[in-house]
């Protein structure tokens, strides 16, 4: 499975409408604290768009939601991945992304036989509280060692300016919230990504994209 070099992370549907026209082919939609009701809506909502757009949604931590509205890509953290029923995910047919930090976690995700791991933060981040320090891009060079031929996503502070530094240490993706959601132009933002990561296209999305 190859993912786009560019993964845009949101918290609410709003966002996933209003960016992923722009050409965005990869997206999570991370919801925090809302009722099922609420949540079942956004992710209705975002599924219809990014199904438009021909952008591949996942679903952060709500596995349920995501069998039952059909999704196809789900996210987790380690706790949730501790919590989650792995057997109904697989036989619903959703591909599984997890979140990973150290080397005791990077161990149980591969366990659970992953589509992808995600690795950070790779720098400093405002975007939450984080008991980790900063991994470094290097780390993702050891990751990619670990991991063989999974794809490997890098979040954690990351800009348009250290793009090549996570690339060239191997990330497959790099995962971007608050550079583009609290920008001045988020739409100016998310274009400049886009345009930066085509040279990281995987070879069979290259004619989707040109």
């Amino acid at each position: 499975m190859a993912l786009d070099p560019f993964y845009l992370i949101v918290d609410d549907a709003d966002w996933i409408e209003r960016l992923v026209p722009l050409g965005v082919r990869l997206a999570q939609l991370r919801v925090k604290e809302r009722d099922a009701r609420q949540l079942r809506a956004d992710i209705r909502r975002a599924k219809a768009v990014c199904e438009a757009h021909f952008c591949q949604l996942v679903i952060n931590d709500h596995w349920r939601l995501a069998i039952e509205e059909g999704c196809d890509f789900v996210h987790l953290g380690q706790e949730d991945l501790a919590g989650a029923d792995r057997t109904a995910i697989k036989r619903a047919g959703l591909k599984l992304g997890l979140s990973t930090h150290d080397q005791a976690e990077l161990q149980t995700a591969l366990a659970a036989e992953p589509d992808y791991v995600a690795l950070g933060p790779i720098w400093p981040t405002i975007l939450k509280a984080m008991r980790w320090t900063p991994q470094a891009p290097a780390k993702l060079a050891a990751w990619r060692a670990a991991i063989g031929d999974l794809p490997l996503v890098a979040i954690g502070g990351l800009t348009v300016a250290r793009l090549d530094e996570v690339f060239a240490n191997g990330a497959d993706s790099a995962a971007v919230v608050t550079d583009i959601t609290r920008n001045a132009d988020p739409e100016a933002r998310t274009r400049e990504w886009i345009a930066s990561t085509r040279r990281w296209l995987p070879v069979d999305a290259m004619a989707g994209r040109a």
